[in-house]
C-alpha cells in the first residue's frame, strides 16, 4: 500500500555566528533538500529573534518557518540532517493539521465529554 502524503512545518532556528551569508546558504540549502524530497508550500522567514535561553554561548538565531508536504518517511531524514548540520541551533518538525480538522476534533471531543 502506498504511503499518504502528509503536510507537515518544520521551523528552524539558524545561528549567526557564520553572519548572513552563513544563514543565507543554510537557507537555500534546506529549502532545495525539501524540494528535492517534498512539495514545499510555504517559506516564511521569521527572521533574527531573541532565544528564549543561552544556547552555546548564542542568544539570538534567525527563525525560518518551512510547510510542506511528503510522505511520512522524509521527516525523519530531515531531522537526521538538521541535527548533524553545523550552524543549526534548534529545530522541530511537526504534523500540520489543518485549522478546519483541528475545530472538527475539538467540537467532537467536547460533545464527547
Amino acid at each position: 500500500m502506498a504511503k499518504k502524503n502528509e503536510s507537515y512545518e518544520a521551523i528552524i532556528i539558524y545561528s549567526l555566528r557564520n553572519g548572513e551569508d552563513g544563514v543565507t546558504a543554510l537557507n537555500e540549502k534546506f529549502k532545495a533538500l525539501i524540494e528535492a524530497n517534498a512539495t514545499l508550500d510555504l517559506v516564511e522567514e521569521w527572521g533574527k529573534r531573541r532565544l528564549a535561553y543561552e544556547i552555546d554561548d548564542q542568544t539570538e538565531g534567525y527563525y525560518v518557518l518551512y510547510r510542506f508536504t511528503s510522505p511520512p518517511d522524509f521527516p525523519a531524514e530531515l531531522n537526521r540532517v538538521l541535527k548533524i548540520t553545523e550552524g543549526v541551533i534548534r529545530s522541530l518538525i511537526t504534523v500540520n493539521i489543518p485549522k478546519e480538522e483541528r475545530t472538527a476534533e475539538n467540537h467532537k471531543a467536547k460533545q464527547l465529554g
